[in-house]
């Protein structure tokens, strides 16, 4: 018997120190969703934004992208090593998404600047909302969240910046 043969009739065992149950898995996926979902809005706004500073918006959409994407990729395959199962379809995203819808045709910068911060910060309260479950379950996986929050709400500060104005934008700096 070849050994792709033997390979292929042979049951294989692994013995993982942590495997995803249900609710992990569905907490990874629903974030998975997200992400990927940033990413295309991503690129919507990056195809269809016009107006002032556009060339700024228009570089900084691509680190926002590329953010979402490099996560989402993560995600997928912690979700991989834990031995869930992924499901990055654009049928899963359009029915599963927690980001708010990302305006069609051309959209004024300052509109097109709303609406993906708005977005980022569905991502990142997506991320707080199922870390304490992931933590309990898995510290490693929650240091994944970490990095994930960390950058995407700097992402979201410095894409919101070009909208604020001193001392009258909400949510207000805390003063310390």
């Amino acid at each position: 018997m070849s050994t792709a043969t033997r390979h292929r009739t042979e049951k294989h065992v692994s013995h993982p120190a942590f495997r995803a149950d249900e609710q992990f898995a569905g907490h990874l996926q629903q974030l998975l969703v997200d992400l990927n979902d940033l990413a295309l809005q991503g690129k919507q706004a990056h195809w269809n934004i016009v107006g002032p500073n556009f060339r700024d918006l228009h570089l900084q959409l691509d680190e926002i992208i590329d953010a979402a994407r490099d996560f989402g990729d993560d995600v997928a395959e912690r979700m991989r090593a834990v031995y869930a199962v992924p499901d990055g379809t654009s049928a899963r995203i359009a029915a599963q998404t927690s980001l708010p819808a990302f305006p069609l045709g051309e959209v004024l910068t300052g509109d097109a600047i709303d609406a993906i911060v708005a977005s980022i910060y569905a991502v990142a309260g997506t991320a707080r909302r199922i870390h304490d479950d992931i933590d309990a379950a898995d510290p490693t996986t929650a240091d994944l969240l970490h990095t994930i929050l960390e950058r995407l709400e700097q992402l979201a500060w410095l894409t919101d910046a070009e909208r604020r104005t001193p001392g009258t934008s909400v949510p207000e700096a805390v003063q310390a």
